[in-house]
């Protein structure tokens, strides 16, 4: 028994190898295996992360949520830009076409009217009943004339002759324009032909100052936006010719000089309303801060 007792305690030791004994009364600790060394490590680890996210996580929360955040305002941005900058770019094409147009234009300001207008064109009944007198004059001048040519061939008695002959100067006299100023005030059939012919040369003269080298009928024609009455049929030859530069050579006549009168007048009006246009769009240009859309028209010519 004693044997057996002692053989039991020695294979008891033996099995328990080198664990160490312990004392009565105190538990055993567990000696800790790999697995739950790294699990325990893991969760080490785990709590310092988590001690550590609340500081870092609202930080990646405010980068992440900024982006999308400036996206949109640089969708807004540039939204909200982009209507603006089509505008200043009509606005400063509009101007720049609206300054050209007056520019090449503003000569019509130089219109002379009264001059133009042929306020003292003789009318054809003046013309008619001077042409009238001047046949009667003509034909009495020819009868003396007649009459002393035959007393000199002996075909009528001398004094008769005589008397054709006297009659004949009296009616040169009265011909000459100052002894007709004597008995008359009205102009003579000559007189009034000059005059047309002056105030042709006087209207073709402005005419030629006015169009210039570039030719002004064809440079107003493009204000043709603000009336309409510039694109009418009856200014086509007028605009051919001033294309042309030969327009001031073809008015021969008083009716083209009253055509090119009402188309600088039509011109003119146009001219007004394009000026406003471009006072408008600079004064808007001014209120909005578009420097290079504010910019004043060029000097006129």
């Amino acid at each position: 028994m004693a044997e057996n007792e002692s053989v039991r305690q020695r294979t008891s030791d033996s099995a328990r190898g080198e664990e160490p004994l312990l004392r009565r009364g105190r538990p055993a600790d567990p000696r800790p295996e790999a697995g739950d060394g790294a699990r325990l490590g893991d969760a080490a680890s785990g709590a310092q992360v988590s001690a550590n996210r609340p500081a870092t996580a609202p930080a990646d929360r405010l980068e992440t949520d900024d982006i999308p955040a400036s996206n949109e305002a640089v969708e807004e941005s540039s939204t909200g830009e982009a209507p603006q900058n089509i505008d200043k770019t009509l606005a400063e094409s509009r101007q720049r076409k609206l300054r050209l147009m007056l520019r090449q234009c503003d000569r019509v300001l130089l219109l002379d009217f009264d001059l133009l207008a042929l306020p003292d064109w003789p009318d054809n009944y003046t013309l008619a009943a001077a042409r009238r007198n001047r046949d009667i004059w003509l034909f009495g001048a020819l009868l003396a004339a007649v009459v002393f040519l035959s007393g000199m061939t002996g075909f009528v008695p001398a004094w008769i002759a005589g008397g054709g002959f006297g009659a004949f100067v009296i009616i040169l006299l009265l011909g000459i324009p100052g002894v007709r100023r004597l008995y008359t005030s009205r102009p003579s059939y000559l007189d009034l032909v000059i005059r047309r012919q002056r105030l042709l040369r006087d209207a073709r003269k402005h005419i030629e100052h006015l169009e210039g080298k570039e030719g002004l009928v064809w440079q107003c024609a493009r204000m043709a936006e603000f009336n309409s009455a510039l694109k009418a049929t009856r200014f086509s030859e007028l605009l051919a010719l001033s294309e042309r530069r030969v327009l001031a050579r073809n008015l021969t006549r008083r009716e083209h000089i009253r055509l090119y009168l009402i188309y600088l007048l039509e011109a003119e009006k146009a001219y007004a309303r394009a000026q406003q246009a471009f006072f408008e769009g600079h004064q808007q240009a001014i209120d909005r801060g578009w420097s290079s859309v504010a910019a004043e028209p060029g000097d006129r010519a």
